[in-house]
């Protein structure tokens, strides 16, 4: 390490994080994620979220089926992003929903954050995190203001196109052929 004149974090990765965690680490905590190397608690999530997250789970399960998609649907499955990021997303849509340890960060094809108190966060860091890490298409549903954020075409930490659906429209994504859900059940 360096030589410095100030107190410098320490991030951790991956396998520390994972390491903690199953030594119970975080345990009085409840959930948490690693975000650019650092702890994150998460909140407990009320019945508004809770509500249009299952629901929107079930609409978009319900399509992917009815497609033929060789996606699924999953709700909280932490995300391997070496060295720096296990992101748990409400949804998220992976060609490999099998396997061991950690969603592959190349299956993905959408992921979902919902969010009430947390939407600062979810439109500024995780934004950025999931654009940098090459996740092709990104949704914010906003359970105050009643819109879905979607977001595709990344570039560096951004995307590029991006758009607002209101709660009761219909939404298709952008990335996933045939993949669309009419939002006037949330």
């Amino acid at each position: 390490m360096p030589l410095t004149i100030e107190p410098l974090p320490v991030k951790l990765r991956v396998a520390d994080y994972l390491t903690l965690d199953e030594l119970g680490a975080f345990d009085a905590y409840g959930k948490t994620e690693l975000i650019e190397g650092e702890i994150v608690y998460r909140n407990a999530q009320h019945r508004p979220h809770a509500r249009i997250k299952s629901r929107l789970y079930r609409l978009i399960a319900d399509t992917l089926d009815y497609i033929g998609s060789d996606l699924e649907a999953l709700i909280e499955g932490s995300i391997a992003m070496p060295p720096h990021n296990v992101p748990e997303p409400d949804i998220s849509l992976t060609a490999e929903p099998e396997g061991k340890g950690l969603i592959p960060l190349t299956s993905l094809a959408l992921v979902i954050e919902v969010a009430d108190a947390t939407v600062k966060n979810d439109l500024g860091r995780k934004r950025r995190i999931y654009a940098r890490e090459g996740v092709p298409e990104y949704w914010v549903v906003d359970v105050n203001r009643a819109v879905i954020h979607q977001m595709w075409r990344h570039d560096g930490d951004s995307y590029t196109e991006q758009r607002e659906i209101a709660f009761g429209a219909r939404i298709a994504a952008a990335t996933i052929a045939g993949l669309a859900v009419e939002m006037n059940t949330l």
